[in-house]
């Protein structure tokens, strides 16, 4: 526990953050337009379906015709433009809706290929790159693993995707988000050229999207086979309590929430006697929230960047996820940046994270989540591997002004302590 407090009145940082605020003015306005058309899609999708009161009501037991859980799933389904989609509280984070693909659709024999180089961290025990042997990867099932590497410019190589598609590879990962790699997070107008690619040479393969932090980023989501994601993140809008998704074809869901479930009941049954109004209002407040994010996340890149740090993605290049890499350069400050995004943080502010061996994680982790909804990312967070760059991943925001406070103390902190570079003036 700590009792320090951010420091405030430094005027060097609040001259900083004007300048970074007005040089964000176009990339706030390319926010603000994306943010307009998503709306308008998630309320004609509410409209569509009649949402009502009687869409909120929890229900018990096995949930036979749970209107509120089915009409819940074809909203996710027109928001995303999909072919079928299936939300359940039941999918307990992203890893577990990205887990319940792969054994929906790989069977002992197939390969999977990661085509946007190594996944997420939290995958690689799923798939047996890492861990235990016997608790159930794919490698115990007998399912192979492929990857192909970006390009040196961060794009997806699809001669080298193309080189790795044996006729074993029956699935293709697409990660869209950058997760803990200095890399651009992938747009989906690449990603939906490279399924288009995919299936022209294998109409067969399943070519599935890792969607995480990337929803309503855009104007449009990733034509993917499927696609998964947390209800922690992006569309739940800051007020879902739990839950996943899983989205896309209707063949490849259909299989994915018979993982879930069991093969003859699938999505028939499933119960949450607490009620879905959460779950409807988060995605209501979806692409009101996630832009909340972006802003906070483009100030941040420009903020830093005159304080003198390399940023990743630059605040006036496209946004393709809610993430923002801040290379911090030493294990000191970016400690200090993550304890100090925590002391601004509405929840536990008092709170001081230190490095611990997180589960799922193959470095030490430092996590600042002062957040309502625990550990929810679409909330102001920031956490970092303790590892080379030595970079924070700062994500979400529910509001820009915390974002834009929590960024001007966490300057403030780092200029007090002699930890900030010299201010590039010039920049």
């Amino acid at each position: 526990m700590s009792n320090i407090r951010i420091p405030n009145g430094n005027q060097r940082i609040e001259k900083m953050m004007e300048r970074a605020e007005a040089d964000c003015a176009q990339a706030f306005a390319r926010v603000d337009a994306i943010e307009k058309t998503n709306t308008r899609r998630v309320i004609s999708a509410f409209q569509e379906h009649r949402v009502s009161l009687r869409h909120f009501s929890g229900t018990t037991g096995y949930g036979y015709d749970d209107i509120g859980r089915d009409t819940l799933s074809r909203l996710f389904r027109d928001a995303l433009g999909a072919e079928d989609a299936v939300v359940r509280p039941q999918i307990t984070c992203g890893t577990h809706a990205l887990a319940i693909c792969l054994y929906a659709v790989l069977r002992p024999g197939d390969e999977m290929l990661a085509a946007a180089g190594k996944p997420y961290d939290t995958l690689e025990e799923v798939i047996g790159l890492t861990g235990t042997s016997g608790q159930g990867s794919l490698k115990d099932f007998g399912i192979g693993y492929r990857q192909a590497e970006l390009t040196p410019e961060g794009k997806l190589d699809m001669r080298a995707i193309f080189d790795q598609m044996t006729p074993q590879v029956k699935l293709v990962l697409i990660q869209r988000s950058r997760g803990y790699a200095w890399r651009p997070s992938l747009s989906v107008g690449e990603i939906n050229d490279a399924i288009d690619a995919i299936h022209a040479v294998r109409p067969d393969i399943c070519v599935m999207v890792d969607n995480c932090y990337g929803e309503f980023t855009d104007a449009q989501e990733p034509r993917a086979d499927i696609m998964a994601g947390s209800l922690i993140k992006n569309p739940g809008g800051g007020i879902a309590p739990t839950g996943g998704y899983v989205a896309g074809k209707k063949e490849f869901v259909e299989k994915a929430v018979c993982r879930l479930n069991a093969p003859g009941i699938g999505g028939e049954v499933g119960s949450y006697s607490a009620g879905y109004q959460s779950f409807y209002q988060g995605l209501f407040l979806a692409p009101h929230t996630v832009a909340q994010a972006l802003k906070s996340a483009i100030l941040a890149a420009r903020a830093f960047q005159l304080a003198g740090f390399d940023v990743n993605p630059a605040y006036d290049a496209p946004r393709n996820d809610i993430i923002q890499a801040i290379g911090l350069r030493s294990p000191e400050r970016l400690i200090r940046f993550i304890q100090a995004i925590q002391m601004c943080s509405p929840v536990d502010s008092e709170a001081l994270p230190e490095p611990w061996d997180m589960p799922g994680y193959q470095n030490k982790v430092i996590m600042a989540a002062g957040t309502f909804v625990a550990g929810a990312s679409i909330e102001l967070s920031a956490d970092a591997p303790i590892r080379e760059p030595y970079a924070a991943y700062l994500q979400g925001a529910l509001t820009y002004q915390h974002g834009r406070m929590a960024l001007e103390g966490a300057l403030s902190l780092l200029a007090d302590e002699g930890l900030l570079e010299e201010v590039a003036e010039s920049r």
